[in-house]
C-alpha cells in the first residue's frame, strides 16, 4: 500500500475515532437544553443508556462480520448508520423519538471504534502500530477536554440540534477518505461465507441481558436479566463449539495472551471506569466544590492517561510487554488503594494525584495488550480479537459503575442510620446545591458520612485492580516483535 493511501486512511480512521470519543461528552453538555425544549426529564437517563446498550452489544458482531466480509464494507456501513442516527437525533421532536434515534446512532457507533482499531492493526507494522496507539490515545485525551467546550458552544451559539448535526462534517470526510483509499485484502478462503446467525443472536441477547441486569442491579428485574444472561451465554458456548465459522471463535480463548487480555480488560475497566464515575460526586458533594472544579479534577487523569499511552506504545517496542503491564498495574493498584483513604478532610488536589496514578497505570497497560494481541493473532481473527478486547473493557466499566453504585447506596443508608438519620430524611442534593436555612452542622455530618461511604466503596475498585495485577503475571514473556515472528510463522 502506498504512503499516500495510508495517510488518507489514517486520517479518516482518526476522524471516526474522534467522533466516537467525543460523542458522550458533547451530548452530556447539551442534555439540559434538550430537556428544557423536549421535556421528558423522567426518561432523561435513557438517552445515554440506550446508546450504551446498542453500541456495546454490537461490538463483537462487527468484529466477526468484518473478518468475514472485509473491513471496508462493514466500517462504511457502521459510519453511515452512525451519521443517519445523528441526523435523526437532531430532527427529534420529543424525548421518545430522541431515545429511539440514539439507539440507531449507537448501533452504528458499536462498529466505529473497534473497526477503526482493527484497520490500524491491519495496515501498520508492529513498530508503527505502537506509535499509532499513542496517537489514538492522544485523540481520546483531546476529545475529553474539547468535547464539553464544543457542546457548550453549539448549544449557546446555535442550538442543541447541531450537537448531532455537526457529526456530519468529520463523519462524511472520514467515509470518503476510507472509501477512496482503502482496498480490502481478498478473503483467503475460497469457501462460501456462512454467518453464524444462532451465535450472533445468542451473543447479542446475552450481552444485552447482562448490561440490563447490571444497570438494574439491586432491583428484582436485575436478577432476572442476569439469570437470562447466564442462560443465553451458556447456550452460546455450546452453539459456538459446533458452529463451522463461529461468531466468537473459542480457540482464541485457549491462547494465554488473549485470555489474560480479556481478564485484564474486565477487571481494570471495572476499577478504572467505576472509580472515575464517582470522583466528581466526591469532589462536589463531600468536598463542597463547584461543578467546574469537579470537572477540573479529572483533567490531570485524562492527561496522564494520554501521555502514558503514548509512551507505553513506544516502550512496548523496547521492553517485554509483560514487565510494562506489571508496572502499570502496580501504579493502578496504588492509586486505587489511596482512593480508599479519602475523607471530607482530603483536598481535591490530593484526589487529582491519586487519580493521575490510576491514569498512568491504565495508560501503560491498555495499549500494550491491544498491540500484543493484534500482533499475535492471524488476520482472519483480527477483527474478532480487537472487538472482543474492546467489549471486555466496556463490560468491565459497566460492572464497576453498577457494583460500586449499589454498594454506595447500601453503605450510605447504613451509616446515615447509625448517625441518626433514617432513610428518606436526608436530601443529598443539598450537599451540591445548599438550600437557604440548612444547618451547617447537619451538612458537615452528612458530608463526613458520605465521604466514609465513598472511601469504603473504593475498595470495590481496589479488589478487582489487585486481581488484575495478579492476572498480568500470567502474561507470556517476550517482546511484541517475537509475537510478530510467531504470527508470521503460523501463516506460512
Amino acid at each position: 500500500m502506498k504512503n499516500k493511501q495510508i495517510i488518507l486512511i489514517t486520517t479518516g480512521v482518526i476522524l471516526s475515532i474522534f467522533l466516537a470519543a467525543v460523542e458522550g461528552t458533547v451530548v452530556a453538555t447539551a442534555m439540559p437544553s434538550v430537556v428544557a425544549q423536549l421535556g421528558g426529564l423522567s426518561i432523561y437517563s435513557w438517552v445515554f443508556s440506550i446508546y450504551m446498550l446498542a453500541s456495546t452489544t454490537t461490538v463483537p458482531l462487527y468484529g466477526k462480520i468484518s473478518d468475514l466480509f472485509g473491513r471496508k464494507k462493514v466500517y462504511l456501513f457502521a459510519m453511515i448508520l452512525f451519521l443517519t442516527g445523528s441526523i435523526l437525533c437532531g430532527l427529534a421532536q420529543n424525548m421518545l423519538q430522541l431515545i429511539f434515534f440514539r439507539a440507531i446512532q449507537g448501533l452504528g457507533a458499536g462498529g466505529v471504534l473497534p473497526l477503526a482499531l482493527t484497520i490500524i492493526g491491519e495496515i501498520f507494522s508492529v513498530e508503527k502500530r505502537a506509535r499509532m496507539q499513542g496517537m489514538i490515545s492522544g485523540v481520546w485525551g483531546v476529545s475529553s477536554i474539547v468535547g464539553p467546550l464544543i457542546g457548550g458552544f453549539l448549544v449557546d451559539q446555535i442550538s442543541w440540534h447541531w450537537v448531532f448535526f455537526i457529526n456530519l462534517i468529520p463523519g462524511s470526510l472520514a467515509i470518503f477518505l476510507v472509501w477512496f483509499a482503502w482496498q480490502d485484502a481478498p478473503n483467503p478462503s475460497d469457501q462460501k461465507v456462512q454467518l453464524d446467525i444462532s451465535g450472533a443472536v445468542l451473543l447479542t441477547l446475552g450481552a444485552l441481558s447482562l448490561l440490563l441486569g447490571l444497570n438494574e442491579l439491586g432491583h428484582p428485574s436485575g436478577w432476572w436479566f442476569m439469570a437470562a444472561a447466564i442462560g443465553l451465554l451458556t447456550g452460546l458456548f455450546f452453539v459456538e463449539k459446533r458452529a463451522p465459522d463461529p461468531i466468537l471463535p473459542l480457540h482464541l480463548f485457549s491462547d494465554r495472551l488473549f485470555l489474560v487480555s480479556i481478564f485484564h480488560g474486565i477487571l481494570a475497566g471495572w476499577a478504572m471506569f467505576g472509580s472515575l464515575s464517582y470522583v466528581p460526586l466526591f469532589v462536589q458533594a463531600v468536598l463542597g466544590t463547584t461543578a467546574t472544579v469537579a470537572g477540573i479534577t479529572l483533567t490531570p487523569m485524562s492527561l496522564s492517561w494520554t501521555l502514558a499511552s503514548i509512551y507505553g506504545g513506544r516502550l512496548v517496542l523496547k521492553f517485554p510487554f509483560r514487565a510494562i503491564s506489571i508496572f502499570g498495574m502496580v501504579l493502578l493498584v496504588i492509586g486505587a488503594f489511596l482512593m480508599t483513604t479519602i475523607s471530607a478532610a482530603t483536598t481535591w488536589i490530593t484526589v487529582m494525584i491519586f487519580t493521575s496514578l490510576m491514569g498512568i497505570g491504565m495508560g501503560l497497560t491498555l495499549p500494550v495488550y491491544m498491540i500484543a494481541v493484534q500482533t499475535a493473532v492471524q488476520r482472519r481473527d483480527l477483527g474478532t480479537a480487537t472487538s472482543t478486547i474492546q467489549f471486555s473493557r466496556s463490560i468491565g466499566g459497566t460492572i464497576g459503575v453498577s457494583m460500586m453504585g449499589a454498594f454506595l447506596s447500601t453503605r450510605l443508608a447504613s451509616l446515615l442510620l447509625k448517625a441518626g438519620y433514617p432513610s428518606g430524611t436526608v436530601d443529598l442534593n443539598n450537599l451540591i446545591n445548599p438550600q437557604p436555612g440548612s444547618s451547617a452542622l447537619v451538612e458537615d455530618t452528612i458530608r463526613n458520612v458520605l465521604g466514609l461511604s465513598m472511601a469504603n466503596m473504593f475498595w470495590l475498585a481496589l479488589i478487582p485492580a489487585t486481581i488484575a495485577l495478579a492476572a498480568v503475571f500470567f502474561t507470556p514473556r517476550g517482546k511484541v516483535t517475537q509475537l510478530s515472528n510467531q504470527a508470521v510463522a503460523v501463516k506460512q
